[in-house]
């Protein structure tokens, strides 16, 4: 997969034959959750039973892929996430891209349920390059389940990163992948034997450490865990703690939901030293972005990179309404600021 480019145009008009016609940008979950819920099934081109790999390979094409995973929580919590996400699709091809972030970008998106409960625990796309990503995003069914026990089985999408990608970013080039996780819940500690022979069809001799798991991915993929506002458990120490203990300070605190893609565009940018914080909040404001403030909030903790520091909350004062860990409160000025870097 990942052949072909991304066309605005072609994304547009997608939309306005929807509206035309009546018809959702998740039209396969629309159409799914009018029939009865024992018949409710990830869509065939998501659905990770029986998967092989899923890759994101080099081309004449695109000689230089880079991999992205987008995975999201579509239990009831997080419902909002890939409407926005796809809404906001154009925002984030046209910053990797038109701003030089990543010269071939293939990007590949899930949902992430509970296997304790949800009919459909787990889904994942392809990587693709071009609007077929759209098609993807649109395909996820939105089941809104979730146990209520503030967990999802976010273990089991980290299982299927490490067992089933195959990236030339990093084959080839040593460079890892870019995964996003986003929710607002605690994964499970132990990656389950008999849900990943009902998942994937496949056995596992025993279960299997989160950590250890994560141990393993992290070689090949660099992991974010994003949690947006509006969420159940926004700011949840519990939560916050357990993902920071196992991901450092790649855990990012979005205070508006609209910023997602742009905060994935420039976590991006940074990690590729193709921006630093200034320029990626610059770049925002070029094409025309409200989201700077958000975006410059969220990234101010990310952990440092190459050398440069991260934190100086102090850079970002000018922000209005902002208020730091240790309760300061930030104020506004018309252009953008902070000079953190990733």
């Amino acid at each position: 997969m990942g052949s072909g480019r991304w066309d605005t145009d072609v994304y547009a008009a997608a939309a306005n034959f929807r509206a035309e016609n009546g018809i959702g940008a998740f039209d396969y979950s629309d159409r799914a959750r009018r029939g009865p819920r024992h018949l409710w099934r990830a869509h065939p081109d998501l659905d990770p039973f029986g998967l092989t790999v899923r890759e994101s390979r080099d081309s004449a094409e695109h000689p230089d892929s880079q991999a992205v995973a987008v995975l999201f929580d579509v239990t009831g919590s997080m419902g909002t996430v890939p409407r926005v996400l796809q809404t906001k699709l154009p925002e984030l091809f046209g910053l990797l891209l038109r701003k030089g972030y990543i010269r071939d970008p293939q990007i590949m998106f899930g949902g992430i349920g509970d296997a304790t409960c949800d009919r459909v625990p787990l889904q994942l796309g392809q990587f693709e390059s071009d609007n077929r990503m759209d098609d993807n995003l649109g395909s996820i069914f939105l089941e809104g389940g979730g146990g209520g026990q503030m967990h999802e089985s976010y273990e089991l999408a980290l299982y299927a990163m490490a067992q089933h990608t195959a990236i030339d970013c990093h084959e080839k080039r040593g460079r890892r992948g870019y995964l996003f996780l986003i929710g607002d819940e605690l994964p499970y500690g132990r990656v389950s034997a008999t849900q990943v022979h009902e998942v994937f069809g496949e056995r596992l001799p025993e279960d299997l450490p989160l950590e250890s798991l994560l141990d393993e991915l992290k070689r090949r993929w660099d992991v974010y865990f994003v949690l947006p506002a509006g969420s159940s458990y926004v700011g949840n120490d519990q939560v916050l703690g357990r993902w920071r203990n196992l991901l450092g300070e790649n855990v990012i605190e979005l205070d508006d939901l609209d910023a997602v893609c742009e905060t994935i565009a420039l976590t991006i940018g940074i990690g590729e030293d193709a921006i630093d914080l200034d320029e990626g909040l610059a770049d925002l404001s070029d094409v025309g972005s409200r989201a700077g403030a958000a975006v410059g909030r969220a990234l101010a903790g990310v952990a440092r990179r190459g050398g440069q520091i991260a934190v100086s909350e102090v850079s970002l004062l000018r922000r209005d309404g902002a208020t730091s860990h240790d309760g300061a409160t930030f104020h506004d000025s018309p252009e953008h600021g902070g000079n953190t870097r990733l």
